[in-house]
């Protein structure tokens, strides 16, 4: 199936901000929010207007059972969940007006709070409205990723190109890319040459010259040429498929500080509900009527709401998770991010992280030698063994059967070819040996060239104040190497794949805070022991799986962007909560009326107007952080 006909970006996209499964918008449509305003605005025209009783009775049950019915549905599904919020105080305080005006209105009292009820109803539809709209625009990851894909592809049936839906693509599809449209699938080139526009992957727009047995990802937009694609990977398993399912498994995962405004917004709305009853009840102590004691009450529960207060951590996490998306930074769990600004030490993995992993043979014994080694290496998945047998195969020796293989992690392995006992793997020194009935019969000298990046990266780090180490299988000697030329602070070589877990322990037992990055299966334990584990994006899924966050362009550079897009995270968090939490304790006693005797009030409306304003404030403080860079 098309790998994003799953997503459905209108329910989607207000998951991250709820409160869990009481999510204040669940099942809501922005526009459904703006309709109901224009409804509910010329309805509190109407009553002003033609303020006759009943006509206000009548336009006023429109607009609270038509108008205000979302924010009842929404207060029921909220206690349901037990877990009373924004939505249950907004509820009791049009509960609270309606049902006062509806006796006032047959008692005759005519102190009737239509227009307040009126007025509340349409500036919180709009201010949901302009929240819902906010968050639209910052819950855009997911839109933005199921744009790349085109809505068909060009399927050669017979040598002739035929359009056919995403969906209808097989595994093994020869696909023509004409010049300028994108890939429709993950494939290997077959026929053609073009360069390739692979942000989607890197995060740069700098284009990627690709021929003949390369591979390419759905999503990437092709250049000049036209090309030839088979297809290899389909629906879920493509790339870009994975990339929205670490976007979305992102925003519905919560941070700490998260978890601690939900649960503040929860302790608010007890609050507020206590403080409603007190303020009844003061009123009435004083001598004031039950019409105004009954105002005020709608203003306090009005003005309580927690609803800066929900939208202040969730809005942030969703920029900084869309903000990491565009810089090749995949957020797999907020905690994770969460962590990142805390690390005061990063273990790297040498090989494939450091390294370029692109190992080749650089002097050998004999072509006995070569051949042996290819022969055990030809079951192998490490790059040296790889390295080996391409070696082997570009001398054009002949590479024998192997019966009985067996790998030794860290160290090498061993067969048996044509009745000899071979063993090839490193016994301390840089060569690989290879050894034949227990006798050494050669060496194999290979070279793995360091990244180009990886001192940047290093220089980075260190200027930030944190150390550097690198945990490696090689030797002594090579380890030395890599660590001097990168000026490391501490290196750890002749570590076996079981070992590196009680490494991150050691540092961990001195009082570090780990950050481990890796590619490889045997780091996925460490990089799930490490305070923060960060997989290279060209790794195997194990790794991936096992890290907390994800670098798409196996850039080391990269983790120090990840800090400090946390500690720009961080930061925000703490502004929007300190504002949502200052503003609704200093307001709540004024619109219970304590400075009325100074002549300041505020009425159902103003405190409408006023706890809305703050939701905009909270949302335009998040969204500056875009301007922030990595």
């Amino acid at each position: 199936m098309d790998c994003c006909a799953h997503i459905q970006p209108e329910t989607h996209q207000m998951k991250v901000h709820g409160h869990g499964e009481s999510d204040k918008h669940a099942g809501h449509h922005t526009e459904s929010f703006l309709q109901r305003f224009w409804i509910a605005l010329a309805l509190t025209v109407a009553i002003f207007a033609y303020p006759e009783k009943y006509a206000s009775l009548v336009f006023g049950s429109v607009i609270f059972f038509f108008c205000g019915w979302v924010f009842l549905a929404s207060a029921v599904r909220e206690l349901r969940a037990k877990m009373p919020g924004m939505m249950t105080l907004i509820a009791l305080a049009i509960t609270t007006a309606y049902a006062w005006s509806v006796y006032s209105t047959f008692a005759g009292s005519g102190n009737t709070l239509w227009w307040e009820l009126s007025t509340l109803i349409a500036v919180m539809l709009l201010g949901h409205f302009i929240e819902m709209k906010a968050v639209q625009g910052a819950q855009g990851a997911l839109k933005e990723l199921a744009k790349l894909l085109p809505d068909t592809a060009e399927v050669l049936r017979n040598g002739q190109p035929v359009k056919v839906a995403l969906a209808e693509l097989n595994v093994g599809d020869s696909v023509l890319v004409r010049p300028g449209s994108k890939i429709p699938a993950d494939g290997k080139i077959i026929d053609g040459k073009s360069d390739l526009n692979e942000s989607i992957i890197t995060g740069e727009s700098k284009p990627v010259s690709k021929g003949v047995g390369q591979e390419v990802v759905a999503g990437s937009t092709n250049g000049d040429g036209s090309l030839k694609v088979e297809v290899t990977k389909i629906g879920e398993n493509t790339f870009l498929a994975g990339v929205m399912r670490l976007v979305a498994d992102a925003q519905a995962s919560k941070s700490q500080l998260q978890i601690l405004s939900d649960r503040a917004a929860f302790y608010l709305t007890i609050v507020a509900i206590v403080a409603a009853i007190i303020t009844f009840i003061a009123w009435i102590a004083v001598g004031a009527s039950p019409a105004v004691a009954v105002t005020f009450v709608v203003a306090v529960l009005v003005i309580a709401c927690p609803h800066a207060l929900g939208l202040a951590v969730p809005l942030v996490a969703s920029i900084s998770t869309t903000m990491g998306a565009r810089s090749g930074l995949l957020i797999r769990q907020r905690l994770a991010l969460e962590a990142a600004r805390n690390i005061d030490t990063v273990l790297f993995d040498k090989t494939g992280t450091l390294t370029e992993a692109k190992f080749k043979v650089v002097s050998v014994t004999s072509d006995e030698t070569l051949a042996l080694a290819a022969a055990i290496d030809t079951h192998s998945e490490h790059p040296i063994g790889k390295a080996i047998v391409e070696e082997a195969k570009k001398r054009m020796l002949k590479i024998e059967n192997v019966s009985n293989f067996t790998r030794i992690p860290g160290r090498g392995a061993r067969g048996v070819v044509n009745g000899s006992k071979i063993f090839v793997g490193t016994k301390g020194g840089n060569d690989i040996v290879v050894e034949k009935d227990g006798r050494s019969i050669g060496t194999i000298a290979i070279a793995d060239a360091v990244r180009p990046e990886s001192k940047e990266a290093v220089e980075r780090l260190k200027t930030s104040g944190i150390r550097v180490a690198m945990i490696t299988g090689d030797s002594e000697e090579t380890a030395k190497q890599v660590a001097e030329e990168l000026g490391l602070d501490e290196y750890f070589a002749r570590i076996l794949p079981e070992d590196k877990v009680r490494k991150v322990k050691e540092l961990q037992a001195r009082g570090r805070k780990v950050a481990m990055v890796g590619d490889g299966v045997n780091d996925a334990p460490a990089l799930s022991q490490a305070d923060l584990g960060i997989a290279i994006g060209a790794g195997t899924n194990v790794a991936i799986e096992s890290a907390g966050i994800v670098l798409v362009k196996s850039d080391p550079r990269d983790v120090a962007k990840i800090i400090r897009l946390s500690k720009l995270t961080y930061g925000k968090m703490l502004q929007n909560l300190f504002w949502a939490t200052g503003y609704n304790l200093i307001a709540m006693p004024v619109a219970a009326g304590a400075l009325a005797s100074r002549g300041i009030v505020i009425g159902p409306a103003i405190a409408a107007v006023f706890m809305s304003l703050s939701t905009v404030i909270v949302s335009v403080n998040a969204v500056l952080l875009r301007k922030q860079t990595l």
